[in-house]
C-alpha cells in the first residue's frame, strides 16, 4: 500500500515540484495539498490520520511552519513532518526551531529552477520519506543469509579491553556523532551538560552548511556549556562543544605548542557525507588524550563505526550508545553496537549523565 503524503507550501511551482517526485515512487502518493499553516492545520485536525508524513514549508502567510508546529504540539496532535527549507539565514534558524518543536528532519531547497531539477534534491526528498515513513529497503531485504553472514563486522566477537582508573588530573576528550534526529537529540543532552565539563565536546551532526551555525547559537543560548560551531585553527578549550561546520570536515590536530587545534577544511564528502565523523574518529588516533569517550547518537546509516574501531586498536576508549527506544532512526548506534565496542546502551535522557560519569568536572 502506498504511503500518503501532505504537502504544504505557499508556492505553486513548489507544490508541484514536490508532488512529481513523490508520485513518481511507487511506494508514496500525494494525499492533498495545503498553501499554508492555517489551512493545513485545519486539514490535519480533521484527516491527520490520512498521511504518513507531512513535507511542510517554513515561511508561508497566514500560519508559517514554526506556528503550525508549535500549535500541534500544543494540541498534542502526533504528525511525522519533513521540513523543507532554504538555506538563507532566517529559515536556517528557524529549521532548527522547527527540530526542537519535533520535526522528524529537513531537506534544504534547491536555491534555482535549475537545481530543482537535479537529482539530489529528489534523491534527498525520497530518502527522508523512506525513513520517516520506515519503508524496509527492498534491496537489504532480499540480500540472502549467506552474505548477512560475510558482512557481520570483523570486530563483534573481540571482547572489550578493560578500562583502567584514570586520575583526576586525566586529559580527556569527547567526541560525539549523529545524523537524522541528532538536532533534536543535541537539544537534551547538550544543555543538560555542566559548564565546567572537565573535557572539550567535538561533534558532528550530519548538516549542510548554513544551518550548523544556527544549530551551535541555538544550543548556546538553552546551555550553561558554551557551544560554538567550530573554526580552523580553534583551539580546544575544557567546557566547550564544537559542532562541525556543515559543508566541510572537521580533525583535530596537535600544534607545535602542544595545543589541540581544529581543522575545518573544503574537501570532497566521504560515503556522501560532509562532515563525515569517521573522519573525525581517525583524526583522534594521534592524539595523547588519557582517555576518549565516543558517544553516537541516532541517524542514518553507520557513519562513526569505523572510525571508532581504528581509534579503539590504538587509544583507551570508552563508547556510549543511545538505546534503540529513543533513536528516531536505529541506524548508526545499531551498527556501532554490532561491532562489540560498545560499553554502554543508554536511553537519550541518561546520555548526558553518562558523559559526566565518565569525564567528571573541574
Amino acid at each position: 500500500m502506498k504511503k500518503n503524503i501532505l504537502i504544504i507550501d505557499d508556492s505553486a511551482l513548489m507544490r508541484r515540484v514536490l508532488s512529481d517526485i513523490i508520485n513518481s515512487d511507487e511506494r508514496f502518493q500525494v494525499k492533498d495539498v495545503s498553501v499554508n499553516g492555517l489551512e493545513a492545520l485545519s486539514i490535519i485536525q480533521y484527516r491527520g490520520s490520512e498521511f504518513d508524513a507531512i513535507l511542510l514549508d517554513v515561511n508561508m502567510p497566514k500560519m508559517n511552519g514554526i506556528e503550525l508546529l508549535a500549535e500541534l504540539k500544543k494540541q498534542n496532535i502526533k504528525a511525522t513532518v519533513i521540513i523543507v527549507s532554504t538555506i538563507a539565514k532566517k529559515d536556517a534558524r528557524e529549521t532548527i526551531r522547527a527540530l526542537e518543536l519535533g520535526a522528524f528532519d529537513f531537506v534544504q531547497k534547491p536555491e534555482s529552477f535549475i537545481e530543482v531539477k537535479n537529482n539530489l534534491f529528489s534523491d534527498s526528498i525520497i530518502e527522508c520519506l523512506v525513513a520517516a515513513t520506515r519503508i524496509k529497503n527492498i534491496t537489504i531485504k532480499e540480500v540472502g543469509p549467506e552474505k548477512k553472514e560475510k558482512e557481520r563486522p570483523a570486530k563483534e566477537l573481540i571482547p572489550k579491553k578493560i578500562q583502567s582508573v584514570l586520575p583526576r588530573n586525566a586529559n580527556k576528550l569527547v567526541a560525539l556523532a549523529c545524523s537524522t534526529g541528532g538536532p533534536k537529540a543535541l537539544h537534551v543532552v547538550i544543555p543538560s551538560l555542566p559548564a565546567d565539563l572537565d573535557s572539550s565536546v567535538l561533534i558532528v551532526q550530519h548538516m549542510p552548511g548554513g544551518f550548523t551555525k544556527s544549530l551551535a547559537d541555538r544550543l548556546n543560548d538553552l546551555s550553561e556549556i558554551t557551544v560554538r560551531e567550530a573554526e580552523d585553527g580553534d583551539i580546544l578549550k575544557k567546557g566547550t562543544v564544537y559542532i562541525a561546520k556543515g559543508g566541510y570536515q572537521m580533525r583535530l590536530k596537535m600544534h607545535k605548542s602542544g595545543l589541540y587545534r581544529l581543522s575545518v577544511s573544503e574537501e570532497p564528502a566521504r560515503h556522501g557525507l560532509l562532515p563525515c565523523a569517521d573522519i573525525l574518529f581517525e583524526s583522534l588516533t594521534d592524539s595523547d588524550f588519557d582517555q576518549i569517550t565516543c558517544v553516537v547518537l541516532t541517524g542514518m546509516g553507520g557513519d562513526g563505526s569505523e572510525g571508532i574501531k581504528k581509534l579503539y586498536a590504538k587509544k583507551n576508549t570508552y563508547v556510549i550508545a543511545q538505546d534503540e527506544e529513543t533513536c528516531v532512526v536505529y541506524g548508526m548506534p545499531k551498527v556501532l553496537k554490532e561491532t562489540g565496542l560498545v560499553d554502554e546502551v543508554v536511553s537519550l535522557n541518561d546520555v548526558s549523565e553518562a558523559i559526566i560519569k565518565n569525564v567528571g568536572v573541574r
